[in-house]
């Protein structure tokens, strides 16, 4: 079994190195989220995002990653829409994906997803994900890897194969976050996240930012990721939907002096997929 440092040696640090990407999701979702996402790459702790391209912010998230050339993003490929009242659907044409779609002509909300995996057509999503792929480089933007929203490529196999084959074809790194997928791609000789990811969702959000703190504090050599989801606390935001608090949270952590401090005590480097991209592109991925 691949050792927890393969990582670290690949991106040329030391097996007792203490590596986090600290990743905020979801950027185009909203104009508040817009805003936050900048904001806590310029001026907190986070260090990279993720676009989802069919949302209705994407051109204005767009236009934000083409005014700071310089911020690492991703693609967050997108294939749910959790909110009740503001929604979206796929980039390609619905009657070219229509497994795709629910009755309403939108992606499937995130309680159905079991029952989305069971029934979608595996060419249908690689086009609406390749499409999503193709709109960002449209735009003249470059992104650093893929990732998925609600975590939608790690789920199923054959969805995690097909979206590893479009990292491959696109030279792009990709975020892995259960230990047996892992484990998978690390046999490859591929960097990749050495421990499980962190999604800021399962975090009980009065239990932040002290759970972040703590985590922080004991994060373990090798590499983590942590997807942290900040918004602007609007009124835009408490009309899309009643997890507003949560990302008000996250917000709060990234931009948090203390945040910085414990990371610059403790000796942390962070990152972003960059360093990664360049080692899947030299080794032919």
């Amino acid at each position: 079994m691949p050792s927890t440092n393969q990582t670290n040696g690949l991106l040329g640090y030391p097996a007792d190195a203490r590596l986090l990407i600290i990743n905020t999701d979801d950027f185009g979702m909203s104009h508040s989220i817009n805003e936050a996402v900048i904001e806590t790459i310029r001026h907190g702790a986070a260090s990279s995002c993720t676009l989802m391209v069919p949302c209705p912010w994407a051109l204005h998230a767009m236009h934000l990653l083409r005014e700071n050339p310089d911020i690492a993003f991703g693609v967050h490929l997108t294939a749910v829409s959790e909110a009740i009242y503001y929604r979206w659907g796929p980039v390609v044409s619905k009657e070219k994906v229509p497994s795709l779609v629910d009755e309403a002509g939108y992606f499937y909300s995130e309680p159905r997803i079991p029952e989305f995996l069971a029934q979608v057509n595996l060419a249908e999503l690689e086009l609406e994900f390749r499409a999503q792929i193709e709109a960002v480089l449209a735009a003249g933007l470059k992104p650093t890897h893929i990732d998925s929203h609600c975590g939608i490529n790690t789920r199923d196999e054959a969805v995690f194969e097909m979206t590893f084959g479009l990292a491959r074809e696109y030279g792009l790194a990709m975020r892995v976050g259960p230990p047996p997928l892992i484990e998978k791609i690390k046999r490859q000789g591929l960097p990749v996240l050495d421990y499980e990811l962190l999604d800021s969702y399962e975090v009980e959000t009065g239990a932040k930012p002290d759970y972040y703190f703590r985590g922080l504090r004991r994060l373990p050599p090798g590499l983590s990721e942590w997807a942290i989801h900040p918004s602007l606390t609007t009124g835009e935001l408490k009309a899309i939907g009643n997890n507003w608090p949560v990302r008000q949270a996250d917000y709060e952590f990234l931009m948090s002096p203390e945040t910085r401090e414990i990371i610059a005590q403790e000796g942390i480097i962070v990152l972003n997929y960059k360093p990664l991209q360049e080692v899947w592109q030299r080794q032919g991925v």
